[in-house]
């Protein structure tokens, strides 16, 4: 991968060395303090749908909302966020210095949800059956950086994630087959004794080996604190606990998902359709998080809906 220059919170030798050994690296994004403050007040500022680039028509199925996609592109705390040079000099520490964010998520998990099937992404055409980013055919990587920040505390017990260190090297499933989509198997299977899902699908339809079982003895809880986040390779195997329902408060991650400017973003697509709903494409656009874009291919945003700038910390 591509060398940069030290930049302030780019990861050091020692977290570089750890990252390619693991797949993953933990650290802090804001203070707890500050954090918890924050979603106070963005909790409310996301009810207002009114400048979110994806409608609700045909985006609700099951227990998932596809329109909750990229909310960085209309709300400014969730815009400065990707730009915080705490994430973005980190990735770029990883995938060299010119850096786009293609997609954000939040990740809820409400008392009693299962937890998250054992998966890896690389093209993420898991669910929508089409590729939603190609890397360069002569790239020795593919996949995403994902960042995952803890709005709320994530515990074994609310449904922290698992990952499987080093695993992001050998990819056991294979995206170009078909998960059958089901809103009835939600909350409804248990695999190696713990109830599981993948909102709808069942992960093991795309297993290369129907006999794989993921070594759950190797497995690391991610436990974060509100503000702490976990950096990982999208083909690492990573998986989630389920909600034991021990405590009324949800549990809540915002995943932010970051590939090289190189990387061709929704190639031929329109629109998304997953988890029983669909998005389209319209309004949509990378942020250039850091570094420069000298590529064709990517819709960029420089501003979110409502004329917040991007801008590089």
């Amino acid at each position: 991968m591509t060398e940069t220059a030290r930049a302030e919170f780019a990861l050091s030798d020692q977290d570089r060395e750890a990252f390619w050994q693991q797949g993953f690296i933990t650290f802090k994004v804001l203070e707890e303090e500050e954090m918890e403050r924050a979603w106070r007040t963005e909790r409310l500022a996301l009810m207002d749908r009114s400048n979110a680039i994806y409608t609700e028509d045909w985006a609700v199925s099951g227990n998932t909302n596809i329109s909750n996609y990229d909310r960085h592109l209309d709300n400014d705390f969730l815009a400065d966020l990707i730009m915080n040079p705490r994430i973005t000099d980190r990735v770029a520490s990883v995938l060299g210095e010119d850096v786009l964010c293609w997609r954000t998520e939040f990740f809820p998990k409400y008392p009693g949800d299962e937890g998250t099937d054992w998966h890896q992404a690389d093209t993420f055409a898991n669910a929508s059956g089409k590729p939603q980013i190609l890397w360069p055919q002569d790239s020795e990587f593919g996949g995403t950086i994902t960042v995952w920040t803890a709005f709320t505390e994530a515990t074994v017990d609310n449904g922290c994630l698992q990952f499987i260190p080093g695993s992001y090297t050998k990819m056991n499933y294979d995206e170009t087959k078909v998960m059958e989509y089901s809103p009835e198997r939600i909350n409804q299977q248990t695999k190696q004794g713990m109830r599981r899902g993948f909102f709808g699908y069942d992960y093991r339809q795309l297993q290369i080996d129907p006999d794989f079982t993921p070594d759950e003895s190797q497995a690391v809880p991610m436990v974060l604190r509100p503000g702490e986040a976990a950096m990982f390779w999208s083909t690492l195997m990573h998986a989630s606990y389920p909600h034991s329902g021990k405590t009324d408060a949800m549990r809540l991650g915002f995943a932010s998902r970051f590939v090289p400017t190189s990387t061709h973003i929704y190639p031929d697509t329109d629109v998304v359709e997953e988890y029983g709903g669909k998005v389209s494409l319209e309004r949509y656009g990378a942020v250039l998080v850091s570094g420069e874009n000298r590529y064709e291919h990517n819709r960029i945003a420089t501003h979110t809906t409502t004329g917040h700038p991007f801008q590089q910390g």
